[in-house]
């Protein structure tokens, strides 16, 4: 429904124009009156309107300075409503003064039905049109924002001298004419992993709402190939600022680069923000670094730690777990960790991933459920929010691991729980027996036990379990007088159903094709010992 505002000093004008509209055009205006210009610009700035229909001449404020008050008054790219003007003087100033304001509707009193609504059908076209336009240009200008947007993640993705050789090709793509000079560059990661925090696109949308009222200019926003966002502009009080914002939620880090002037320094920036964000990793207590923070001091990249993790991983599962934290020390170098490199230490945790904890489980199986989400979560210090939280867990999951490991070394040196277990299982086997039953039994952990069982006897517990059950039912399948259904029961599987199919599954034939080879086999005994 369009807005409309009828503005007329005369009451009877006013309502005698709305109801002719009215009766034209049911349903299609929201009609709304004004005595004056003043109370005119008053309802105006409370709720726009599509079309304006105005006299000239009106105490307080006329329908002239009216015009000229709302067109000043119009935001960059808004369009003005469409202006029609009502005189009952055929004065040429007035006119001369109305298509100043491109107003293209002057109509005279008394009003003239057919030249009203003719007015009215020539606003509509107007507004249709220009509705058509600003589409045209949303959508035109949402292309063009992310064109730049991919070619400036294709920039940023790029190697550094091969980006620096294309910066003017890439600078140009990008409209690199139209930032703010000198810009700043910031990277924000937010690393919330509960379920009801934000999405990515989410969060940018906070942080672009948060800078909206903020003394600055943002020139791009976008999530890199790493879904970090990355923002562009300029002062970068700005960047700090929204940090403040945000800081409640401790979750989120930021980088932000040193001033740039040059194409080239736009490439610069990204990666000292990209460099900045991944120190503040190091840090426990700091979630924002300036590129200025870390730029001074020399970074050490030891020689990958081979012989370390080596040793790393022949110490577990002995009781060195002491020594073995204190190599852990010394292959990450805690002691002056913020100086060391950060690739050294996403290289250093890699390799004891890789060549001690993936061997670990490949030689031994796999742990508890807990040991796995760690082992699972250790993977990648990008699970973790600072480099403390990584390496606690690290060490957590090594003491985990070592206990582990040195449980299943105990068991496979020491059968005695193992043969206990079996003991246990030839008498019961009648009963409701499963691994968590004869685990505890023994005194062995439900994991320790699972793998110590096959070691020893070269069969999961279930099948070896099923092979004692199935050799007695053997046994009383000798016995005529008894009943298969009664059998099953008698030997612990829970029905006749199930004691068929599992003896099928490893005899071959059923319990009442295996009774009758029996008879068989006892009659042809027989008679040979009579011949």
């Amino acid at each position: 429904m369009r807005k409309m505002l009828i503005v007329d000093d005369e009451k009877n004008i006013r309502l005698g124009l709305k109801m002719m509209i009215e009766r034209e055009f049911p349903d299609f205006y929201d009609i709304r009156m004004a005595v004056h210009g003043q109370d005119a610009l008053a309802q105006y700035e409370s709720e726009r309107a599509d079309i304006v229909i105005t006299d000239i001449r009106m105490p307080v404020m006329d329908g002239l300075e009216l015009i000229r008050r709302l067109m000043n008054e119009m935001e960059k790219g808004q369009e003005p409503p469409i202006f029609i003007i009502l005189s009952g003087y055929d004065d040429f100033a007035y006119a001369r003064a109305a298509i100043e304001y491109q107003v293209k509707n002057y109509l005279l009193k008394p009003i003239r039905r057919e030249e009203l609504f003719e007015a009215l059908r020539k606003s509509e076209t107007t507004l249709q049109a220009q509705a058509e336009l600003a589409e045209r240009v949303a959508v035109s200008d949402t292309f063009r924002e992310q064109l730049q947007i991919n070619r400036l993640k294709e920039w940023f993705g790029q190697d550094g001298s091969v980006a620096l050789e294309k910066a003017s090709e890439f600078a140009e793509s990008v409209g690199f004419d139209t930032f703010t000079r000198p810009f700043t560059v910031a990277v924000l990661n937010d690393k919330s992993e509960s379920s009801g925090s934000m999405s990515k696109e989410q969060f940018k949308q906070m942080a672009e709402n948060l800078l909206k009222p903020m003394k600055g200019v943002l020139d791009a926003s976008f999530l890199d190939n790493g879904n970090r966002l990355v923002l562009i502009g300029s002062p970068s009080s700005q960047f700090v600022e929204l940090y403040k914002q945000i800081c409640s939620n401790e979750l989120v880090h930021v980088g932000i680069s040193a001033e740039g002037e040059k194409a080239a320094d736009l490439f610069r920036c990204y990666r000292q923000a990209s460099e900045a964000l991944q120190y503040s990793f190091l840090y426990s207590n700091c979630r924002l670094l300036q590129h200025e923070d870390i730029a001074g001091e020399a970074r050490a990249y030891p020689a990958a730690p081979i012989e370390e993790v080596r040793k790393l991983g022949n110490m577990l599962g002995t009781d060195r777990e002491r020594e073995m934290l204190e190599l852990l020390k010394q292959i990450f170098h805690i002691e002056e960790l913020p100086l060391v490199d950060i690739q050294y230490l996403k290289l250093a945790g890699k390799m004891i991933n890789e060549q001690v904890l993936d061997e670990i489980f490949r030689i031994y199986g796999e742990g508890s459920i807990e040991v796995l989400k760690l082992y699972r979560k250790v993977g990648s210090m990008d699970n973790f929010r600072t480099f403390h939280d990584y390496y606690r867990s690290l060490e957590l999951l090594l003491s985990s691991v070592n206990d582990y490991v040195r449980g299943i070394r105990s068991a496979y040196s020491e059968h005695s729980e193992i043969n206990a277990a079996i003991a246990y299982i030839e008498e019961f086997y009648y009963k409701p027996l499963n691994m968590a039953v004869v685990s505890n039994h023994v005194g062995l952990n439900y994991s320790y036990f699972s793998e110590a069982f096959k070691a020893h006897t070269g069969e999961s517990f279930v099948l070896f379990l099923k092979k004692v059950r199935i050799r007695k039912g053997k046994e009383l399948l000798l016995e005529d007088n008894r009943k298969t259904q009664d059998i099953g029961s008698a030997v612990g599987f829970e029905n006749s159903k199930q004691f068929s199919r599992v003896f099928k599954e490893l005899e071959g034939v059923s319990p009442q094709e295996y009774k009758i080879k029996l008879r068989m086999d006892a009659q042809q005994s027989l008679g040979e010992g009579t011949e």
